[in-house]
């Protein structure tokens, strides 16, 4: 079924007798309505999202923390890691709202597609940053648990070893790889949260372009 603004979008165009003639005006007011909803989902899921990061961080994990005085540095790290995402994530779900505040407000049409740059560009760096934190939080946490997991003898295979740095190399790739797929994994999910609202609004911002033309 044709969404309401496809219709005002063809009666801009076409003209057509049996349409209602609508103005640049009501179909601008239509534009910045969807682009408001949709700031308005997106500042909605980063509140879902916060809630759960915070529920995830008080589940329990099996076998327990390493007690050892190294590792307590490296935990650390990763309570600092921890600490700046959540800080981060409130930082963004702020910016969300002041964007849907001021869409809600503006009164032209070039004004507006500011406003839809702005979310857009708030958005990619909120996905690159949650990005950039998991990656350094893998590599944290694989050399805390390769030098002070006793059950991880990786340190002493490589110690062992005819060529250690040859397997060196290869645990550092491996490394890479297992961080580059997991934060694949990552922007998949963040793709599909956020991507379909992202679309609409690029959408809603080459319109306005043509209003503006």
């Amino acid at each position: 079924m044709m969404d309401e603004l496809e219709l005002l979008k063809k009666d801009w165009q076409k003209k057509e007798g049996h349409l209602p003639k609508l103005t640049y005006d009501e179909i601008y007011k239509m534009l910045r309505s969807k682009s408001s909803s949709i700031v308005k989902w997106i500042f909605y899921i980063s509140i879902v999202e916060f809630i759960f990061w915070i529920a995830l961080f008080f589940v329990p994990v099996q076998g327990g923390e390493l007690a050892s005085d190294g590792a307590k540095v490296y935990q650390n790290i990763e309570l600092g890691l921890e600490i700046i995402r959540y800080a981060a994530l409130i930082y963004f779900i702020f910016k969300f709202y002041k964007n849907f505040q001021k869409i809600t407000v503006t009164e032209s049409a070039r004004t507006l597609m500011k406003r839809i740059i702005s979310t857009r560009k708030t958005v990619m760096q909120y996905v690159w940053f949650n990005l950039g934190v998991f990656a350094v939080m893998m590599v944290v946490v694989f050399i805390e648990y390769v030098n002070y997991d006793p059950r991880v003898e990786l340190k002493t295979m490589i110690a062992e070893a005819d060529n250690s740095i040859l397997l060196w190399v290869m645990v550092s790739f491996t490394l890479l790889v297992a961080i580059g797929f997991f934060a694949f994994l990552l922007w998949l999910f963040y793709r599909i949260l956020y991507g379909i609202l992202l679309k609409r609004l690029n959408e809603n911002y080459r319109e306005l372009k043509k209003l503006e033309v």
